[in-house]
């Protein structure tokens, strides 16, 4: 039997998805949680072989969970199941060595189900829209040109906020949205843009025009 966790902080989605596999002859849900630290409290006390993983999470986004992951767990196999579908994030998630991804965006519970089987039986599974993205990375790579990266609106908000000299609870206050959520989507952003802080982002998001004084 396939022990399976999901970590998706949207309870209904966790609801969706586990209804759906508990129909699967051969996959069990070990557990359903909301957080990478459930997640890891979880695998302290059972073994599990896949765990399905949404990325745009608070306090540990699915990129960190990931990395922690392949450094505690490398047996564990992960499936990305997210909306944050953006090159530099699935880019970073290949070097993690994660073994499939499917967008909710464009996939349903029946693609979810066929990638678990494919990871399961050996195989990388990828949707096609997350296929077209690792084209473009291949392309790239082999073309030397550098991917510039792609903010979501959130982000951008972000970015032209802390351009105003906001600080994280102002901004949190501003767009209604708590703290750590912001401090997720700033992480996000550094990450892409391969830098350490605030001020990095903002000399960046000026020279590149993305927010104006």
């Amino acid at each position: 039997m396939i022990k399976i966790v999901i970590v998706d902080d949207h309870k209904l989605f966790r609801l969706t998805l586990r209804m759906a596999i508990a129909e699967c002859y051969g996959f069990s849900i070990l557990g359903d949680v909301d957080s990478g630290e459930a997640l890891f409290a979880l695998l302290k006390k059972y073994s599990c072989d896949l765990v399905l993983l949404d990325i745009n999470m608070p306090e540990m986004n699915g990129i960190e969970i990931a990395g922690r992951l392949r450094r505690e767990y490398p047996n564990i196999k992960i499936l990305i199941i997210s909306c944050e579908d953006d090159t530099n994030t699935v880019r970073s998630l290949m070097e993690l060595g994660i073994k499939g991804f499917v967008s909710k965006q464009a996939g349903g519970v029946d693609e979810i189900i066929n990638a678990m089987n494919t990871i399961m039986d050996g195989f990388e599974y990828y949707g096609n829209d997350i296929s077209s993205i690792i084209y473009q990375i291949y392309v790239a790579k082999k073309n030397n040109i550098v991917v510039t990266p792609e903010f979501t609106i959130r982000e951008k908000e972000i970015i032209e906020l802390c351009g105003k000299g906001l600080l994280a609870k102002e901004i949190a206050e501003q767009l209604n949205i708590s703290v750590s959520t912001v401090q997720n989507h700033k992480f996000n952003i550094f990450r892409k843009l391969n830098i350490n802080n605030t001020v990095e982002m903002v000399q960046y998001a000026l020279k590149h025009k993305i927010i104006h004084l």
